[in-house]
């Protein structure tokens, strides 16, 4: 029978909000930087009254046996990069207490643990040391993590000069092969191209056959499923549900069409200031017609209304605002951004409307989910993850015969036409 690798006994986290600003970076920031990093989760709510009391874990419990797979998921604000900051001991519990049978490696956020000063190569020996490695392992492991990561013309060149993209190659790849009993990962998938996290995806699978340990944090449950053999879902801070990985993610799937019937105005599942809020978002034809089914082709207006929650606020500075699709099974699909299509704006009033056109709405046919977000002069002001649900359907876009294209057909209808040349 398998030992027990992590103990979490009743574990409360408290916070008093307005206590420190957001330590994240704005989605602009991470989007714009080659659309690598979309819409992460910083663990508080945002609020108009600062002085509020937020519980981010309530009273939490659970074990992981030495080589299981968990699956860690949730919406947003639900408490899963809290709880993993306080498995790595960057946070300590309010109440509660923790257990850790082995050395613990993590990556919660892109570069989390390097010293941006220092070059490639002496992060890797850092890291290494702080698990309590010695040279000598490290050295053995040297040649491996810098061919996951692919960085070798850059070994000696200072941190802070890497693209997000190669933080995180050898952010994970030190993380993953310094031999950690236990690793803890949030949204790794969130940044890279599809080779890379698939290289993630398989280095964790060989990590978990060697009996080491892994807790996964993800929006995607097509990996999630792949990957874990259990998983937890997490809901206010709480444990809504915990076992097998399918029923858990038919949960969490439920839940995501029940946040989204919700008038946006009420949700508080919700980060940002709070400067700019999202008060309702409604999907209109080019006719002025509000639907939820969108018809494979058609031209659609995503209208995104706002209002500031700060007294005498008559106008908002650079503004930025986007809206991101995801399929049921979490993955992402495409975003819309004013910082994409270079229509930011400089200034707006303090109540308004933000309108996207979409000329063709080419998806196929299955119910897409739509998280928003939304930045003030650089500080994320507010982000809804299934602020709504929407249902696409197919129709004849090509004037063909075949108008019934579904997710098996892919993901997009694409505009195409077949010939056939005699070979001479």
């Amino acid at each position: 029978m398998s030992s027990v690798a992590i103990t979490v006994d009743h574990i409360s986290k408290r916070y008093k909000l307005g206590e420190a600003k957001n330590r994240h970076s704005s989605l602009k920031e991470q989007m714009t930087k080659s659309l690598k990093s979309v819409f992460r989760m910083n663990g508080h709510h945002s609020s108009c009254d600062k002085n509020d009391i937020y519980w981010a874990l309530k009273d939490i419990t659970f074990e992981v046996k030495e080589g299981e797979v968990v699956g860690l998921i949730g919406h947003n604000g639900a408490g899963k990069s809290t709880l993993l900051k306080i498995l790595t001991r960057i946070t300590s519990p309010t109440t509660g207490k923790i257990k850790l049978h082995g050395r613990v490696s993590s990556l919660l956020e892109v570069g989390t643990g390097f010293h941006p000063e220092l070059t490639g190569r002496e992060n890797i020996y850092l890291n290494g040391a702080i698990l309590g490695m010695k040279k000598e392992e490290i050295s053995r492991k040297f040649d491996e993590i810098v061919a996951f990561a692919e960085v070798e013309r850059f070994l000696d060149t200072p941190v802070k000069r890497y693209s997000s993209g190669m933080g995180v190659r050898l952010a994970f790849a030190v993380a993953a092969h310094l031999e950690p009993e236990i690793l803890l990962i949030d949204e790794v998938l969130a940044v890279g191209d599809s080779g890379f996290q698939r290289k993630c995806l398989g280095k964790m699978e060989s990590v978990s056959k060697e009996g080491r340990t892994i807790i996964f944090v993800s929006h995607q449950m097509a990996a999630v499923s792949n990957l874990c053999n259990r998983a937890i879902l997490l809901q206010d801070g709480q444990i809504k549900m915990m076992g097998d990985t399918e029923s858990v993610v038919k949960r969490y799937l439920v839940n995501v069409g029940e946040q989204s019937d919700l008038p946006l105005h009420v949700r508080t599942d919700r980060v940002g200031s709070g400067r700019l809020r999202f008060s309702e978002l409604r999907i209109e034809d080019f006719n002025g017609n509000a639907t939820r089914t969108i018809l494979s082709g058609e031209g659609i207006k995503l209208i995104l209304k706002y209002n500031s929650c700060i007294e005498n606020d008559d106008e908002l500075q650079n503004v930025s605002v986007a809206a991101l699709f995801l399929d049921r099974g979490g993955n992402k699909i495409f975003t819309v951004g004013s910082f994409i299509s270079g229509g930011d704006f400089e200034k707006a009033p303090s109540c308004g409307s933000f309108v996207c056109e979409i000329p063709k709405f080419l998806l196929v046919e299955e119910e897409y989910h739509i998280h928003v977000w939304a930045s003030v002069n650089g500080e994320e002001a507010d982000y809804v993850e299934n602020a709504l649900t929407v249902n696409v359907a197919s129709r004849n876009i090509l004037g063909t015969s075949f108008t019934l294209l579904k997710r098996k057909h892919g993901t997009f209808v694409m505009p195409h036409s077949w010939m056939c040349h005699i070979s001479l």
